[in-house]
């Protein structure tokens, strides 16, 4: 006689990613960026397009977080099969703690991010919406909106927070991986933000890693980015009313995009069951 021994489940939300995939999947992620970009501009210069044109520098940063997303769920399942949506974070959190977690850690980087602004002297503006022509027509508007206030705040939490993080915390535990991802955050963002916000950048990254470890839910952090972007963006271009509407807007694209996501990765690959002798049998 035997019986089914089913061993322990994979952790969820917790995955056991050696670090050294983090580097790894960070350089094969950004190789991925610069070989696709590279194809992207050859394609749209043969067709007439401008390099220094808006939907240029749109589809280039789409590029860049295709990438990241790709190579995050590519080197998640090195060696451990297919990664659960879990193991990055997409599962649903404790509502109202997170309410709580996200306004604290807003909160904070808000006022480093103004001591540091006052320290510096900081009165630099941004260009990355008038890179990428968010003043432009309304198309245009649109695809900016889109690109910096959904589909960035997904990418890059995917890939920062969900594995880039969630990869060094095995190392040596939150607190280095939360400083370590921040400081990489803060680096990806330089040429596209003047240098004095770096250090602000940094601090929002390293934030939005302790407001998923506190969470155990990367929705949380999608959310805060989102909204964060959506200010910046607004504030950049000088609107009113049209920030709240796109903080409102922008968030909830963002959370249906992420539990879509959610859904297509899937819950991974459970271990196989496997048969065991039953105890006294022969």
């Amino acid at each position: 006689m035997t019986s089914p021994v089913e061993p322990a489940p994979r952790p969820r939300g917790r995955a056991a990613w050696a670090p050294w995939l983090a580097g790894v999947a960070f350089v094969a992620g950004f190789g991925a960026t610069i070989v696709l970009g590279l194809f992207v501009i050859i394609v749209a210069t043969a067709a007439g397009v401008p390099e220094d044109a808006p939907g240029m520098n749109i589809g280039l940063t789409l590029v860049q977080n295709v990438a990241l997303v790709g190579a995050a769920l590519f080197f998640a399942g090195m060696g451990s099969g297919r990664p659960a949506a879990a193991d990055f974070g997409l599962r649903r959190p404790r509502f109202w703690v997170s309410v709580g977690l996200v306004l604290a850690v807003w909160l904070g980087f808000l006022i480093l991010s103004a001591a540091w602004a006052a320290l510096v002297s900081l009165d630099q503006q941004q260009e990355l919406p008038e890179e990428l022509g968010a003043d432009g027509p309304l198309l245009n508007a649109l695809a900016v909106v889109v690109l910096v206030t959904v589909i960035a705040p997904l990418g890059e939490e995917l890939f920062f927070r969900g594995f880039f993080f969630g990869a060094l915390r095995n190392w040596h535990g939150p607190w280095l991986a939360a400083a370590l991802t921040g400081l990489v955050f803060g680096g990806i963002h330089v040429g596209s933000s003047p240098l004095g916000y770096l250090v602000p950048l940094m601090i929002f990254g390293a934030g939005l890693c302790l407001l998923y470890e506190w969470t155990g839910s990367l929705y949380p952090t999608i959310a805060l980015h989102a909204l964060n972007n959506s200010i910046a963006l607004g504030a950049n271009l000088d609107w009113d009313w049209q920030i709240p509407v796109m903080m409102v807007g922008s968030t909830a694209a963002a959370l249906l995009c992420a539990a879509l996501l959610a859904r297509a990765i899937g819950d991974g690959e459970r271990p196989p069951v496997t048969s065991a002798p039953a105890p006294g049998s022969a």
